[in-house]
């Protein structure tokens, strides 16, 4: 399934707030690919979306943060357009350029 991960984290002019970013980010980053600052693009499984989300909720302060989770329609190539510059790669196809 391909979900969307928006987040939003609060305090990060603090040094809390800014591990915390990091920390979602790197998450973020290992499931999937970031298309804007603090929006990411993954493709997952059941099994992987459970572990995904567990870890960014342990990350995550649920009282200061903003963490949203959109699961994206099936068949996505109806659903999603994309315009400008930045083409989401595919990482079903081959990588080889």
């Amino acid at each position: 399934m391909k979900i969307l991960i928006t987040y939003d984290i609060s305090g990060t002019d603090t040094t809390a707030g800014s591990r915390r970013l990091r920390r979602i980010a790197k998450v973020c980053q290992d499931y999937g690919e970031r298309v804007q600052y603090s929006v990411f693009e993954c493709t997952v499984s059941e099994a992987t979306y459970e572990l995904l989300e567990a870890e960014l909720l342990a990350e995550m302060d649920e009282k200061e943060d903003n963490l949203r989770i959109y699961r994206l329609i099936e068949p996505v190539e109806k659903h999603i357009k994309e315009f400008g510059k930045f083409k989401a790669t595919n990482f079903e196809d081959p990588l080889i350029i």
